[in-house]
């Protein structure tokens, strides 16, 4: 929490800076310009216009609200980016989506990166020392990472050249941004390691992200567990060997019962049902302190 509001301050602080007219700053060359670059600073929104030569015609306005209700809940997780054109003045160069939800989300201000004039190699090495401090959660460092993709047009291999790392590291930061937005703040937050966003990676369906994420944070599910439960939930999704005629005239089960199940309770349960119609349920359980886990969860379903 106290780490959120430093930023968050911070923010604050170069914002008013920058509404400074004895602080104009339009070059690296400028007075404070090495605070601005790289940094994040809270933007008034209507200080920001939206670039006329580079417009988005369509935005999906169901998304668009869903975008809205995310940020009321968790903030802007990604920050703009902007170019100074003028005092006080922005135009946007990506983000304009998530710009339209924090107005639509009645939001005054927004995180952005400002982009000014000769800065390009300042940002490289802003971004890139960034990068290489000790505090930074997962998620930033990802951002540091894309943000030298999209902004400084480096690839996976030029970016391991600079900042040391093996382009299969950088690999896996990236792909932590493909996680559903609250997962994200899960991880900065540290309700949840980049372990167990690397497992939950696997897991294409956000909606089963999150009901493993809220099993993992009530259950303190530690990364193997999590492996686990993302293998058995895909085990789950493959095609099962066709019952008999007889037994499916008899008894249809659903699959995604058991998956829900298996799910659930953190470990592979398997539904078997004969001819009759009787059956059983198997949970298997790999020691005594998870098959205590498992009854406490059948126990709080009663």
């Amino acid at each position: 929490m106290g780490k959120a509001i430093k930023k968050q301050a911070l923010g604050r602080g170069l914002s008013a800076l920058l509404k400074d007219p004895e602080n104009d700053i339009q070059s690296v060359t400028d007075k404070n310009a090495d605070k601005v670059v790289g940094s994040i600073v809270e933007l008034d929104i209507d200080s920001i216009e939206i670039n006329p030569f580079q417009p988005r015609s369509n935005f999906n306005e169901d998304t668009l609200r869903e975008l809205a209700t995310s940020i009321k809940e968790l903030g802007v997780i990604q920050p703009i980016t902007v170019r100074k054109s003028e005092f006080n003045k922005y135009q946007l160069i990506s983000g304009e989506r998530r710009l339209r939800a924090s107005k639509l989300a009645g939001l005054t201000q927004i995180p952005a990166y400002i982009r000014i004039a000769n800065d390009n190699e300042s940002l490289t090495m802003a971004l890139v020392e960034n990068i290489q401090r000790h505090d930074l959660d997962p998620i930033e460092i990802a951002l540091s990472y894309q943000r030298l993709m999209d902004e400084i047009q480096l690839t996976q291999e030029q970016m391991s050249d600079r900042v040391g790392k093996k382009r299969s590291t950088i690999a896996n930061y990236l792909r932590l941004l493909k996680l559903d937005p609250i997962i994200q703040t899960g991880i900065r937050d540290g309700f949840i390691s980049m372990g167990h966003g690397r497992a939950l990676i696997n897991i294409e369906d956000q909606d089963i992200q999150a009901d493993m994420y809220q099993n993992i944070v009530l259950n303190n599910l530690s990364v193997r567990d999590t492996e686990t439960l993302v293998k058995n939930y895909q085990e789950g999704l493959k095609p099962k060997v066709p019952v008999s005629k007889t037994k499916a005239a008899t008894f249809a089960i659903d699959e995604q019962q058991e998956i829900k199940i298996s799910t659930y309770l953190g470990t592979k349960a398997e539904i078997k049902v004969a001819a009759n119609g009787k059956g059983k349920i198997t949970i298997p359980f790999k020691s005594q302190e998870d098959f205590n886990r498992i009854i406490k969860l059948i126990q709080a379903g009663e």
